[in-house]
């Protein structure tokens, strides 16, 4: 008898193991099907914090083609600093709370582009 209940136990935490897989499962693979997944938010933090200091440089060079040398020297290097320090505080951000779906469904909070070379810069 003592043997039976024991058993029984045992068979009560291995169906309590393989629920909460599958809770923890199925949480992941449904916001996959929304949006993002959690991975993909850590991958994009540290996409952010490596990337940011080519942001001067490279906004330096955009504001160049489009305004001139002038406009380079006061507002791409402005721009510039301005869209590094936000890519490194995003990016830290979402490295540390990659788990937490928000904003809502794992979003980029940079958008423009959401992976810095994602467009190319040459």
């Amino acid at each position: 008898m003592v043997h039976s209940i024991q058993q029984y136990q045992g068979g009560v935490k291995v169906k309590r193991a393989v629920v909460f897989i599958a809770i923890v499962a199925v949480l992941f693979i449904s916001s996959a099907s929304y949006a993002d997944t959690p991975l993909k938010k850590l991958g994009r933090g540290l996409s952010n914090l490596i990337t940011c200091p080519i942001e001067l440089p490279y906004r330096i060079g955009r504001v160049n083609e489009e305004s001139g040398p002038i406009a380079a020297f006061t507002w791409g290097v402005l721009d510039g600093i301005t869209r590094a320090a936000m890519r490194f505080l995003v990016g830290g951000y979402e490295t540390i709370t990659f788990p937490i779906p928000f904003p809502q469904y794992y979003e980029p909070i940079i958008d423009d582009p959401e992976f810095f070379l994602e467009d190319g810069i040459f």
